[in-house]
This record gives structure tokens, C-alpha cells and sequence, in this order.
């Protein structure tokens, strides 16, 4: 298939590997790594490792803006770069041996009105060759319309392009009213739409089914370590398996959402895979992405589970 991915505050992720954070101490790193990132350019790296053509628009500026090319070029992800005067950002990950993970985001350069005009005026360019899927994702840069997600889902709509979106905040409610086919939050990131804390089954899907009511396609909320919730028209799936100790979990969500639109099937067999993939990616080290041999080996601990029952706690899903 062929993906179109938007991210509009890429980064350069660099990842630092310690036995334990002590804050105020001085550290010796266990290990290091430096890798492309932004949530769209996940989705992308992964979906070329598995065999997919895979666009990346991205805003792209200063040193640190082609050295982000530079790593997607071996990886088989084709980049359109969108030129802007300021400099990328980098995001720093300090992930402890026992898997906590502990993010530095930046917040990224300020996107001028030409900057994000230019941005939109290449999604669509990319737009007409209809790609199978648009994904949009990722936080917004200073400068950035907080609909400009929503923008590119419009845009994908009246171009006959599907469309997912993942994001969080004012972004993703704007985002929600665009009635993208696919929207991933994660659960806190929908607790925090809906105002209100989600703490059974009953309540992620109570709230995933009045954002289908408003117009959105699938709703696939991803649950951390509880595995993740897909809401279609014909109900509830849960996809988990057995609690892992990850090396990192940054980039797994997206690794989460690449498996869901690999895949195809009913939807038991599209979240199974989305979980296999989320599964596989926590398993590797910084923000690496996992190969096929990876995601099948972790297919094979993945469980489903039709319209669990809604009094379950999240927490307890995978007992």
C-alpha cells in the first residue's frame, strides 16, 4: 500500500539509556541513540520496513533538518521537505533499565503563515497522486493552527483519501469535528478530550462511541501496558497480552497505529495486529522500529476479546 504521512514538528530523537534517573545526579549512560522522529516519520519508518511505500511532509530547517533526512534515507522513506527558516527540534528519552521512560520534548521552531501555507500546499500536491492512507499526526509547533490536523483530514476526504489522525489537546478536538476514518488517542489523551477520568471499559467505550456519533470512522485507543480498544460500528474489541518489561516505549504508540493500517481483516484481526506491532516495538531499544520477523513473533502472545465486559477496570484487562 501506499502511505502519506504529515508530521508537522518533527524531531531528532535522542534517546539515553541509564540503570536508574536520580534527579541532580550526574550519570554515566549505559548506551545512546540518535534516530529521525516526530510521530508521522514513525508511522513511516515502519510501515517502509514492512514493505509499504511511505511519504514523509515534513517542515524542515537548519542543520538538525538535514541530518533528519539524512536518517530517513537508508530507511526507505521518501521525504518531502518543506524548507522553513527556523531549525528542528530534538527530543531527548531517558529510558531506565526497568522501563520507565522520562521525555524532553521541545517544542519546536515557529511556523510562520508562509511556512504553514507551504505545508498544506505540498499535502495536497502529495494528495493527487491518492495515496491509500493519510496519517496526520503528532503535536503542533508554535506558529501552527490548532485545526491544521483537521485541515489535512478535509483535505484527504475531498482528494477520496483515507484519513487517520493522532494527536492530543485542542488538536485533537478540532481533529474529531474533521471526522477523520481513523482517530488513536491514547486513553489519557481521551480522558482529557471528554473531561472526565476513564477508568472501566464501559467508559473508553462510552466516550470512543460519541466521537463515531460525531463522525468519526474507528476509534482505536491504545492503553499502554493494558494492551488497546478498537470501536467500530459493530462494537467493542480489546487486544492484549502478557505484561513485557520494555527496553523503551517511545514510538510504540505509532508502531500501534502503522500495524493497524498494514493490516486487514475483521477488526479483531486489525487490533491484533496493532498490538502486535505496539508489542514488538517496546521491545527494541530508543525509537527503533521493529521488522516483520519481529511483529509476527510478538502476533503469536496476542490476545482478543469481543466487547469485553464495560465493568472491567482498564488496569485489569489483561487478568
Amino acid at each position: 500500500m501506499r502511505f502519506l504521512t504529515v508530521t508537522p514538528n518533527p524531531s531528532i530523537d535522542h534517546t539515553v539509556e541509564l540503570a536508574a534517573l536520580t534527579r541532580g545526579e550526574v550519570h554515566r549512560a549505559l548506551a545512546g541513540s540518535v534516530e529521525a522522529g516526530g510521530k508521522g516519520v514513525n508511522v513511516a519508518r515502519v510501515l517502509a520496513r514492512h514493505g509499504h511505500h511511505a511519504r514523509a511532509v515534513l517542515p524542515s530547517g537548519g542543520i538538525d533538518g538535514a541530518r533528519l533526512e539524512a536518517l530517513l534515507a537508508p530507511q526507505h522513506v521518501h521525504v518531502v521537505p518543506v524548507a522553513i527558516a527556523g531549525a528542528i527540534r530534538t527530543n531527548t528519552a531517558v529510558v531506565e533499565r526497568d522501563g520507565t521512560t522520562t521525555k524532553l520534548n521541545e517544542p519546536g521552531p515557529e511556523l510562520t503563515t508562509g511556512d504553514v501555507e507551504a505545508l498544506c500546499r505540498s499535502v495536497l500536491t502529495e494528495l493527487d497522486a491518492t495515496p491509500d492512507w493519510l496519517v496526520t499526526s503528532g503535536s503542533l509547533p508554535p506558529g501552527a493552527p490548532t485545526d491544521l490536523h483537521a485541515q489535512f483530514a478535509r483535505a484527504a476526504r475531498a482528494a477520496g483519501v483515507r484519513c487517520a489522525v493522532d494527536t492530543s489537546g485542542t488538536a485533537l478536538a478540532a481533529a474529531v469535528e474533521a471526522a477523520p476514518d481513523v482517530l488513536k488517542p491514547n486513553h489519557e489523551e481521551l480522558a482529557e478530550l471528554l473531561g472526565r477520568e476513564l477508568l472501566t471499559v464501559g467508559d473508553v467505550v462510552t466516550a470512543a462511541a460519541g466521537l463515531r456519533a460525531a463522525g468519526v470512522g474507528e476509534v482505536l485507543v491504545s492503553l499502554g501496558g493494558a494492551g488497546a480498544l478498537l470501536v467500530t460500528a459493530d462494537g467493542a474489541v480489546w487486544a492484549g497480552g502478557e505484561p513485557l518489561v520494555p527496553l523503551s516505549t517511545v514510538g510504540a504508540g505509532d508502531c500501534t497505529l502503522a500495524g493497524f493500517l498494514h493490516s486487514r481483516g475483521t477488526a479483531a484481526q486489525r487490533l491484533a495486529t496493532a498490538v502486535a506491532w505496539g508489542r514488538a516495538a517496546v521491545l527494541l531499544p530508543g525509537s527503533t522500529v521493529p521488522a516483520e520477523l519481529q511483529t509476527q513473533q510478538a502476533a503469536a502472545a496476542v490476545r482478543t476479546l469481543l466487547n469485553p465486559h464495560p465493568d472491567t477496570l482498564v488496569k485489569d484487562l489483561q487478568r
